[in-house]
């Protein structure tokens, strides 16, 4: 078989994945190629960020809406009309139109699974065909993330995150096992939607990586919606009968029972969001003498082979494997055309939005995270209705607003905001942290009123108050 040439090929052709290869052959006559056994776009498109926000706002707007005087106190939730504005966003989980995108952008693209043969060596084993291909500059690895299903619950088929955001048949009851992001998300639409949600989390509290401040409002926020929450919960075994793939987004078979804290309760399902963990395992690194360990290492890696996204074991969120996959389609456009690397900059900050009600916004250290890195702050927090401007948007808003700054130089390290709508808010603070702004600096930047963004008035005079 004659080795088809490329100038980049990319396994995985998620959002990493393209932006990858636009950014390294954009503006040249490179070429570039995708490599993708599932949907062209990736979980994010089709399993996650969208399909789960789109089923989020509308309950947003709804509680929005019964808490604000003049509107009704009670809005009926069409169910069928969200699933179908899920289906909508998710584009019936056709990736025509994404596949379209990549040719627009001079982008081939292979289906079927690709496999590192060598070096700079590829095979692809396609549904049609098998193809052999060589990289001139580079391969890349974006092959994203699977989720950890722990041994206990492995053959009861249980749900993970794409059953949840794909939900066809809404269970009558869930235990939703797990603390982080994917869980708490995923119970706010499935109360919304009917189920008994009972909350597992094995940990103190949920979403255990923010300020305790942040989990406790989310807790309290699930509460609300009639999820019952057990922190320091122990799953001590676990059966269902009849379990099977039953397709996406539908009951696995029959009753699950859980024995939770020596206590057995049946469910009708399970959903299983114990994390990610990056899908590199069958990928051939074993080829170019490489373990997955290594290969998380960039300094153990040959020079023309990257790994972006989720498969580089970084932060799991998309706008930070688009952001790692400019610079890394850049890098390689600029090797290749035997120019500089362009620089980035040291220590930028990974933002992240928890779409709960009410929304954790944070970006940078938290307090815990700067002390465990022996770095000395000083640190405000303020109530998010000390904004006239937040007090707005509901009339029972309540929240909270924290600043992190490195003691001594005033620089901001960190911001968290948890309360109604704060999404919005968090940009303005990763700015500031990139831009390397100290509290005397932010003190003029003024916040329009009457807006939630005035809470940053509020947190610099409690710096200044000091």
């Amino acid at each position: 078989m004659a080795a088809e040439i490329f100038d980049v090929v990319v396994l995985g052709a998620g959002p990493a994945g393209e932006n990858v290869a636009d950014y390294a052959i954009r503006g040249s006559a490179r070429s570039a190629l995708l490599v993708e056994r599932e949907l062209v776009g990736g979980e994010c498109s089709y399993y996650a960020c969208m399909p789960s926000k789109a089923l989020l706002r509308p309950l947003e707007v709804r509680a929005a809406a019964e808490h604000l005087q003049g509107l009704p106190d009670r809005l009926e939730l069409d169910v069928p009309a969200l699933l179908a504005r899920r289906d909508s966003w998710v584009a019936g989980y056709d990736d025509s139109g994404q596949a379209q995108w990549a040719r627009g952008a001079g982008i081939d693209v292979a289906r079927g699974t690709g496999r590192i043969t060598g070096e700079r060596r590829v095979f692809i084993d396609g549904a049609d065909s098998a193809r052999d291909v060589v990289a001139r500059h580079a391969v890349v690895v974006a092959t994203g993330s699977r989720p950890v299903v722990p041994r206990l619950f492995a053959d009861l088929h249980p749900w993970t995150s794409r059953d949840a955001t794909g939900i066809v048949e809404v269970p009558d009851s869930i235990a939703v096992v797990g603390g982080g992001v994917v869980a708490v998300e995923a119970c706010a639409w499935l109360a919304a939607l009917g189920a008994s949600v009972t909350l597992l989390v094995r940990g103190p509290r949920v979403l255990g990586r923010c300020e305790p401040f942040a989990s406790e409002l989310v807790a309290e926020g699930l509460g609300r919606l009639g999820v019952d929450v057990r922190l320091g919960a122990q799953v001590d075994s676990a059966a269902r009968l009849d379990g099977a793939d039953t397709g996406l987004g539908r009951v696995h078979g029959g009753p699950v029972r859980l024995e939770v804290d020596g206590r057995v309760q049946e469910f009708a399902e399970v959903l299983v969001a114990t994390g990610r963990t990056p899908a590199t395992a069958d990928i051939g690194l074993e080829s170019v003498g490489l373990t997955a360990a290594e290969f998380s290492d960039p300094s153990a890696r040959p020079d023309w082979l990257y790994a972006v996204g989720d498969a580089g074991g970084e932060a799991p969120l998309t706008h930070w494997g688009k952001y790692r996959a400019r610079l890394v389609g850049e890098e390689i456009a600029a090797r290749a055309e035997g120019r500089p690397v362009p620089d980035a900059p040291a220590g930028v900050p990974v933002p992240q939005v928890v779409f709960t009600d009410p929304q954790v916004a944070s970006v940078g250290l938290t307090e815990a995270d700067a002390v465990a890195r022996g770095i000395a702050t000083q640190c405000v927090q303020v109530p998010l209705t000390s904004a006239a401007g937040f007090g707005l948007l509901r009339d029972d808003a309540s929240g909270q607003a924290k600043l992190v700054f490195e003691a001594g130089t005033d620089r901001l390290l960190g911001a968290t905001f948890a309360g109604q709508e704060v999404a919005e808010l968090v940009h303005a603070a990763t700015v500031a942290i990139v831009g390397r702004l100290t509290a005397g600096q932010l003190w003029h930047a003024v916040p329009s009123y009457p807006t939630a963004s005035e809470v940053w008035l509020r947190l610099l005079e409690a710096c200044r108050a000091r």
